[in-house]
């Protein structure tokens, strides 16, 4: 039957199989009935007469808790490319399919294995991939569409989803085209009508057009449901039509009943069968059939399902039972009774003796009551769920597994395991009910305790009251003293950041680092040496100083470890050692899968590589930081790689983009209340005002980050900008608000020997000395060791020139002028490099305009991964280091080789290689 009224969907899903024009796919949404599924039947068939290859899934609201169902099913038709994979993820896809022992894969690096799989399968045939009703996929597999989805860039292979109006999925996020379906015009409602049941008489026909309301399923299976009559009990009875009495049932309600009606006229044992199907996990016949037999005591065969398929509610082939659509299937469990359905899920239970989860999820369904037998098998269905990466699976059976414990305890038990789960997977939400829920039982102490603590794993703190942290200050301490040390050392890592994100006071931190001095831990834990950092990083910062640079010679070992040093670094002003430790964790991170951490680590390495004017690392390491905090839920870090990229932005000068990216950080960090976002938004603006001559603005943008009232006041990270703040008030004429600001600080850099703090005052001296001091105090900051911070040294030179031109010593000026220009281009620090420009030129020198940086015309992805061609890696090799397919990597680097006006990687390696020595001089 041909699709009426559809032909701009079916337009485009035909441009959409013909060639995707860089759009990875397209999102079907509507209502129950709208014809989502008709139109992906016509763009399958499209498909097939161009010669794509199709791979599909479908979401069964049954199979919601079971992991990775929908992602087998995809992945069927291709299954013979596993072996080909590379190995971690060849295992890890493997696992997840049930295809190995478990092995706790990665749920990123089974996302990177489906990628890398259809890649493959489509170098040979276009792919089409299906996924139909993903509100249903169980969650598992839908995160895994979303991932290949969001990276589907070059290769010929184009994605076609459906999801149910009202309904949320990981797939609306996933970078496909909306599609939105509405509802049918009414001249093309009755052409429709009229092509199903052409001799209605005229008041049925109207009463079928008004209810059906311009819904096709309505408009195709209501004239079969009324007989043509509307006769009571009719799904068009006086009583349910527009205008009668009481309120008018859902279209959806009423479609169900035209399908239950139909039920009611089969025999009982096709009932009875149809209902088995309905309730199954699965499609297969021989199931259905076996489950059956058991109700009926004797054996069931395909004829029993036979009346179903004459009256339209399923479809029967080879080896499968398709109802023709999901109202179907949910209107007959609905129509039926209690017992009966009981009786269905005990006999797919009996039936399923060799599927254990699928088993524990039926017998779970048929019990009402507490039973502990049933309550184990969905720990053990819990527990192979986690080691495939199924977070949701497994939390969704301890769910029911405590729904069906005996005893509170074990309820209490089941519900903390459950929330200890959703907080390692980042669903907070999620976390925050399963805890309430255990909390609202009579729980012991130490269980009390284990529920106030689960949440504390949340690093970024937002969303609470400050008062929380003295709290857990508290906790910690009750933890430790019940002889509980490592859960301790946990609720005081979450308290020490949350020092990070909001702002405690003194008392609350004093009370940390008593906790902390008192935990039995053993000496130079590193994440000690974090906390210390986090809580203290004036009072501690001389000892976990120290131990970073112990720490530093075996940094590499432990991407977790150097997750937390690389933190630690940065909160004490060393972000030359926070720069090594946090690119020291990236590669472990990337290498386990661990995508939730590893935008933490970037995001740190781009703040303190911008910092330090290592702006060609840090856009790229900023850039990807921010994507994949989008893409991981976690909006506190993509808020602060934003600012980063803002800083960067206002670094090189381009000022319009740097205020975009401001504001879209600034709305991220109040809506979180992140002070380091907002710290760093202000940083931004107070450079970019510095750079447009606005010296005023400059001043009172930064002197918001030393504001204790202000929202952008952070404790550590506001005395790392001196040197900005100190250009500003001496060109706006501010030097005497300096001075009482530096008053403050000057205390602090006698407790700490944070590399930031002393380097900004060694020039906030210099620049406020009198005359007969300043040549000095320049002297003795450019003596002092600045390897690996190019900027500041820039920045003196720059300083102490402008200086020597003020006292008329022209011809030493432009030597540091010079050395200052050439600092500032090589860094891509725009305008800064201008500034130096203008000085050399008044001291009599002339100084052409600089040439754009080769690798400024890449973008940061692009720049990403022509640093990993450059580095010898292979595109295999660079896709599995950025998550991508190895064929995107090759496209990419067919766009930045005319760029950077090379022709091999040999010379993308010596050109970057020329950069790099340049800019580190």
């Amino acid at each position: 039957m041909p699709l009426f009224g559809r032909e701009a969907e079916l337009k485009v899903l035909a441009e959409l199989v013909d060639g995707p024009g860089g759009r990875s796919g397209v999102l079907i949404r509507g209502e129950v009935g709208i014809g989502k599924s008709a139109l992906v039947a016509e763009a399958v068939s499209a498909a097939s007469v161009a010669g794509l290859r199709v791979v599909t899934t479908t979401g069964v609201e049954a199979e919601q808790n079971l992991a990775y169902a929908g992602l087998h099913q995809l992945l069927y038709p291709v299954r013979a490319g596993v072996d080909a994979l590379p190995a971690p993820q060849r295992d890890a896809l493997r696992s997840a399919l049930g295809l190995a022992d478990p092995a706790e894969p990665s749920a990123y690096l089974v996302g990177l294995a489906t990628l890398t799989l259809l890649a493959e399968a489509a170098a040979d045939r276009p792919l089409l991939v299906v996924a139909e009703d993903v509100h249903w996929l169980d969650r598992a597999s839908v995160d895994v569409l979303a991932f290949v989805a969001r990276r589907i860039e070059s290769e010929p292979i184009v994605v076609i989803a459906t999801l149910r109006e009202g309904e949320r999925s990981p797939v609306q996020d996933a970078g496909l085209s909306a599609m939105p379906v509405d509802r049918l015009s009414d001249e093309v409602a009755a052409e429709l009508l009229d092509s199903i049941a052409p001799d209605l008489n005229p008041a049925v026909r109207a009463r079928l057009l008004e209810e059906a309301a311009g819904n096709p399923l309505a408009l195709t299976e209501l004239p079969a449901a009324i007989g043509g009559h509307g006769g009571a009990g009719s799904p068009l009875s006086p009583s349910d039509h527009l205008g009668g009495p009481g309120p008018v049932p859902p279209l959806s309600e009423r479609l169900e009943r035209a399908f239950t009606a139909r039920v009611a006229a089969l025999p009982a044992p096709a009932r009875t069968a149809l209902l088995v199907a309905a309730l199954n996990q699965s499609d297969s016949v021989s199931e259905t059939l076996a489950a059956t037999g058991l109700i009926l005591e004797s054996a069931a065969e395909p004829e029993i399902l036979e009346p179903a398929v004459e009256v339209r509610l399923i479809e029967l082939s080879i080896g499968a039972v398709r109802f023709r659509h999901p109202l179907m299937r949910s209107a007959i469990p609905a129509a039926s009774t209690l017992a009966e359905r009981r009786q269905a899920h005990l006999a797919l239970a009996e039936t399923l003796r060799e599927q254990p989860d699928r088993r524990a999820w039926h017998r779970a369904a048929a019990t009402a009551g507490a039973d502990e037998g049933v309550a184990a098998e969905l720990d053990r269905a819990a527990d192979r769920a986690r080691r495939r990466a199924g977070v949701a699976a497994a939390i969704a059976a301890l769910e029911q597994a405590a729904r069906l414990s005996e005893g509170q305890d074990r309820k209490a038990v089941r519900l903390l395991r459950a929330a200890e789960l959703a907080v390692e997977s980042g669903r907070r939400d999620t976390a925050e009910r399963l805890v309430r829920d255990a909390q609202a039982l009579e729980l012991s102490p130490r269980r009390r305790a284990t529920a106030s603590w689960l949440l504390s794993g949340f690093e970024d703190g937002v969303r609470e009251d400050v008062s929380r942290v003295s709290e857990l200050a508290g906790l910690a301490a009750s933890v430790a003293a019940d002889g509980q040390a490592e859960p301790a050392v946990r609720i005081l890592w979450g308290a020490a950041m949350r020092c990070f994100w909001s702002e405690p006071g003194p008392a609350v931190r004093r009370s940390l680092l008593d906790v902390a001095d008192r935990l039995p831990v053993r000496d130079g834990d590193p994440r000690m040496v974090a906390v210390a950092a986090y809580v203290a990083p004036f009072e501690r910062g001389a000892t976990v100083l120290d131990r970073l640079r112990e720490l530093a010679g075996v940094a590499g070992a432990d991407p977790e470890v150097d997750r937390y040093l690389g933190s630690a670094a940065l909160q004490v002003g060393a972000f030359d050692l926070a720069a090594r430790f946090s690119a020291a964790a990236a590669p472990g991170l990337r290498a386990q899968g661990r995508l939730g951490l590893l935008p933490r680590a970037l995001a740190v390495q781009a703040w303190s590589r911008a910092r330090l004017g290592d702006l060609a690392t840090a856009v790229p390491v900023a850039a990807e930081a921010a994507r994949l905090a989008r893409e991981t839920g976690q909006p506190f870090m993509y808020g602060l790689a934003t600012a980063v990229q803002a800083e960067i932005a206002a670094l090189r000068g381009d000022h319009e983009q740097a205020g975009t990216l401001a504001d879209e950080a600034e709305r991220v960090g109040l809506a979180a209340g992140a002070r380091p976002v907002l710290a760093t938004v202000q940083l931004t603006r107070g450079l970019t005002a510095l750079s447009e001559g606005r010296f005023d603005d400059a001043f009172a943008d930064l002197s918001r980050m030393l504001d204790p009232a202000d929202p952008a006041y952070q404790l550590a990270l506001r005395a790392y900008c001196v040197a900005e703040l100190t250009e500003a008030a001496v060109r706006a004429g501010r030097t005497a608000a300096l001075r009482d600001i530096l008053r403050d600080l000057e205390p602090l850099a006698a407790s700490t020997p944070s590399p930031a703090l002393h380097i900004g005052l060694r020039y906030a001296r210099a620049a406020l000395a009198p005359n007969e001091e300043a040549e000095k105090l320049f002297t003795a900051a450019l003596r002092t060791d600045l390897t690996g911070w190019p900027a500041e040294r820039g920045r003196v030179h720059l300083a102490f020139g402008e200086w020597l031109r003020r006292q008329r010593r022209v011809v030493e000026s432009r030597t540091h002028l010079r050395t200052a220009r050439e600092t500032f281009d090589a860094l891509g620090m725009a305008a800064w490099g201008e500034r130096a420009r203008r000085e050399l030129r008044s001291a009599g020198e002339s100084s052409p305009n600089r040439g754009p940086d080769a690798r400024e015309k890449l973008t940061p992805h692009e720049l990403s991964i022509a640093q990993l061609a450059a580095e010898g890696l292979t595109n295999r090799e660079i896709g599995q280091r950025l998550y991508l397919s190895h064929r995107t990597v090759g496209t990419h680097l067919h766009r930045i080789f005319p760029k950077l006006g090379v022709s091999s990687r040999a010379d993308l390696a010596r050109m970057l290689e020329t950069f790099q020595e340049t800019s580190s001089r």
